[in-house]
Parts: structure tokens; sequence; C-alpha cells
């Protein structure tokens, strides 16, 4: 299940919805861990291993040219080159420097900080290390992926640009803060101030709006393109190779999203080592204040333009099923894979104004789904929470085979208009994701119907 409150956003942002707490589930879901090391961009491993054995010279010319480009000589293919071992171990993958800023100092330098300094200077330079890390993924994620793939023709120009996005147009935005977090560091590896440098900066992550709101239809195009056998193959050899430190392609599209979620963070860990009398204080709490709302923005566009993308995904067997108040809907609450009573997988919509039961489709190789049975309009849901062993999957009620498995983590959703009589026996997979059904369920009727006459 997909529940569209914290864990859609960009930012903690108070909805009509609460469910998960974004921070842990941001944590887990692309980070790597901070100790890793990697070698620097200029020594990724050559690109030539990563193509399928060809006869095509020139296929084999552009490996070359590439493992050139990317180790930075610029020479060009030709030269002798001393054959490898087969019986050589694999490289393993490289892990991130996780040099920590104290770790630059001697130990004569560290006795002229206080302990609070200490953790402020530590706060400030995971920030830099942070962006300069971006920087170099945002290169590697073009070198090493798209035009490859360009240039052997394994996807289209067109398709890496939904997929891609601009992310080149981002690398300076990155590049200008770090060269100014640069200047603003001192002989002795300190920075004085930085609030007025992140105050001017943060407002150009507004740029990253268009990035983000095209990252479910981005998501969705690489998948459907990993069924071809020559981009799975590449992506495949991609994985096993040194420079992706085991992350696929998708991981590197996804990073500016999960840095976008680091920057309050990262300001609030700055400000809390921060003296009240210091006179990053005022501007570090109006920079936390200023992503936050950049932030509100970019999750507000993600959230429409997401919210339309499964609109326009639904596939209507009767036109009679199509409710004019879908294009009312301006935002997705929640969505996931169910059960109905009879074992027939469903994937349910609650959008903010109707109930979508769909069926899960393929139509000339492209995912759709197939409305079932009737929209329900949230302002017509009743909602009944069922004990577990109410239902037997299948269909018949308790006591009607005494042998049989009752369902667990059940729910039954029905409509209260006496022209649309219809109801739904739905179980999920853990009492966890019925209980975040519910909540979704009562929060969208709690705003259609007054207080105290829900029957749920």
């Amino acid at each position: 299940m997909v529940a569209y409150d914290d864990l859609g956003s960009l930012v903690p942002i108070k909805r009509t919805l609460q469910v998960i707490d974004y921070q842990n589930q941001v944590n887990k879901e692309s980070e790597e861990p901070s100790n890793k090391r990697v070698r620097s961009l200029g020594r990724v491993t050559s690109l030539a291993s990563l193509i399928s054995p060809v006869k095509n010279g020139a296929v084999r010319r552009f490996g070359q040219t590439i493992q050139a480009s990317l180790r930075g000589d610029g020479k060009m293919p030709g030269g002798a080159q001393k054959p490898c071992s087969k019986a050589a171990a694999p490289t393993p993958p490289k892990r991130r420097n996780s040099t920590l800023w104290s770790e630059t100092l001697d130990s004569h330098q560290k006795g002229t900080f206080s302990t609070q300094e200490i953790k402020r200077q530590e706060a400030i330079f995971e920030l830099s290390r942070g962006e300069h890390d971006l920087i170099e993924d945002l290169q590697l994620a073009r070198k090493a992926y798209h035009d490859p793939m360009l240039k052997l023709s394994i996807m289209s120009e067109e398709e890496l640009t939904h997929i891609f996005g601009n992310l080149d147009a981002y690398i300076p935005l990155h590049e200008d803060l770090l060269a100014q977090l640069s200047k603003a560091t001192r002989s002795d590896g300190t920075v004085g101030q930085i609030g007025h440098i992140v105050v001017n900066w943060l407002p150009r992550l507004n740029a990253y709006k268009d990035y983000c709101s095209k990252q479910l239809a981005a998501k969705a195009l690489l998948d459907q393109k990993k069924q071809d056998p020559r981009v799975q193959d590449f992506l495949q050899r991609c994985l096993e190779s040194p420079f992706s430190r085991k992350l696929d392609l998708w991981s590197f599209l996804d990073i500016p999203r999960s840095r976008l979620v680091k920057y309050p963070l990262l300001l609030k860990e700055i400000l809390k080592h921060t003296p009240a009398d210091h006179p990053d204080a005022a501007s570090l709490e109006e920079a936390i204040t200023i992503i936050q709302g950049v932030l509100s923005d970019i999750n507000m566009k993600k959230g429409e333009s997401e919210c339309r993308y499964y609109i326009d995904q639904l596939e209507y067997l009767d036109e009679r099923q199509r409710d004019a108040r879908i294009e009312q809907c301006r935002s997705l609450l929640c969505h996931g894979e169910l059960r109905n009573k009879s074992g027939t997988k469903l994937h349910v919509f609650l959008f903010t104004e109707l109930l979508v039961l769909t069926r899960h489709v393929t139509r000339n190789e492209r995912q759709c789904f197939q409305v079932y049975r009737q929209p329900i309009p949230v302002q017509h849901l009743v909602l009944e929470d069922l004990q577990d062993g109410d239902v037997r999957m299948g269909g018949s009620f308790r006591g009607a085979f005494t042998n049989a498995d009752k369902a667990k983590n059940i729910f039954r959703v029905r409509s209260q208009d006496p022209g649309q009589a219809q109801a739904h026996t739905l179980q999920v997979n853990d009492v966890f994701h019925k209980q975040q059904w519910l909540n979704c369920l009562r929060s969208a009727i709690s705003v259609h119907r007054p207080l105290g006459e829900s029957p749920a």
C-alpha cells in the first residue's frame, strides 16, 4: 500500500492523513551506508565491459572511448592493451569517503576548538560533502548510463529524456553552493558563517519541481523498458560494476529527491550546534523556513502530477463507469493491492472524491488499471471494520465450513446511495496495512461527512 501522507511528501507537512513518519522511510529507501568509499568519477571502471560482445568494431571502439572518457585521460583507444587475467577476482564495489571533519585536524588543532564548535563544523562539513557526492552521482548518471544507451541505440533520445529529465541542468546549481562553501572556508578549515549563503541559495531548489513531478511516469517507463533484453543486460552489467556501488539506475535518478528531504535535517543539525548569539542563528532559522516552503510547493506539484498520472491510467469497460468527479480529484490519498472475498486481486485507489477499484492489466505493452464496478463517491462511502474470522475467503460467512481458513485483516466498504447498491469485502496483507487503510478511509470520509454522521 502507498499512503500519500508524509511518506509521499518531500518534507513533513500537516495534511489530512497522517499515516507514516517520513523520516524513517527516507532513511531506508535509497540511502546508502555513510561509511562507504568510492573512487572519483575520473577513475570509474570501463563501460567497455558493460557491453555484450559483438562483432561490430564501432561498438567496441565506443566502449573504449567511454573508458577513456570516464578515466579522464583524453587518450584515444587503439594502443596496445595489457590483457587481463581471466582468473582475476571481480573488483569489489567502491565505497564513499566517510572521513569526519575532525579527522582532518591534528591533535593541536582539535584542542583549539570547543566540543560545540567541532560538532557545528562537522554538520557544515556533512552538508558540503553531500553536495560533492550529489554532483558526482549526477555526472555519473549521464556518463555511465544516459550517454552509452543513447550512443548504442539501446533507448531512443525521447525515451532517455523522459527517464533522465534535465539532470544536467542541476549540476551547476549544486556546484555553486559548493563553491560558496569553499570560499567561506577559512585557513584553519572552519566555516565562519553559512546562514546568508543558504538563505540566498535555497529558493533555487524550486527548479526541481518539474523533475520531481515527472518521477512516477519516468519510473513506469524505465520499468517498461527493462522488459527489453538489451536494456536489462546493460543495466545488469552496470549494477555488477564497481562504479555503481551496487545501486541500480533508479537509485541514481532518485538521489536528487532523497537529497532534497535531507536539507531541513542538515540545517537543523547545524542550528542545533550554533550558539544563540552567533550571527548564523537567525539566518539558519530563516533558511529552515525557506526550505520547508520550497519542499511544500514541490510536494504539492508532485502530488497533483501523480494523481493525474493514475487517473490517466484508468480504463473503463463501460463509459457509464466514468464519474465526472474524477476530474475534480487533485490528490491521491492512498492506493495498493487488496483481495476481494473471492480472492481476486484488486488495485484500489482512494482519491479525495472517489474510491475506485481496478484490475491491473496490460494493453499493448502498457500497464493500466481496468475499473472494476462503479466508483464509489467518498461522500456516500460507508466503512465497516470486520473482525478476523468473520469472513472466509471464497465468500462463505462464519460457520459455513468449520475447517476452512478464516480471513484476517479484512474490512468492508459499501455505498449508502440507494441508486448504487454495492459492497466490497477487502483483505490486506497484514494488520499494519489494514490500519493504514482504515485511517485513510475514515479521514477521507470525515471531510465529506459532518461529525457524528459517519456510520463507520
